[in-house]
């Protein structure tokens, strides 16, 4: 019985972690709907700069760190609108080295 409880138990941890959580976490995101995090030109609703007057489909690159201290780098394009989209994103852990 004890054995059934904590397989449930197991079952029950493994399956509430999916993907949809906080995109902060994640390593490496393609495709649209990437949800902005803090740093993103795109974080609170709107962009920081304007973009309209650069070329609709226009991609650049924008790196910055995350509230966790790693590497977070965002790759932009240009809507017919002016807004940006992020299509892609990249996470690097930064690793702290001891001298070793």
């Amino acid at each position: 019985m004890k054995q059934l409880l904590v397989i449930a138990l197991a079952a029950a941890t493994l399956t509430a972690c999916n993907s949809t959580g906080n995109p902060e976490f994640r390593a490496i995101d393609y495709g649209p709907g990437i949800a902005p995090i803090a740093g993103s030109l795109t974080y609170g609703g709107k962009a920081k700069a304007r973009f309209g007057n650069m070329p609709v489909g226009y991609t650049f690159t924008h790196e910055f760190f995350n509230s966790f201290g790693s590497r977070v780098e965002e790759r932009y394009r240009v809507l017919e609108d002016g807004s940006l989209d992020i299509y892609s994103r990249r996470i690097t852990p930064i690793t702290i080295s001891h001298g070793r």
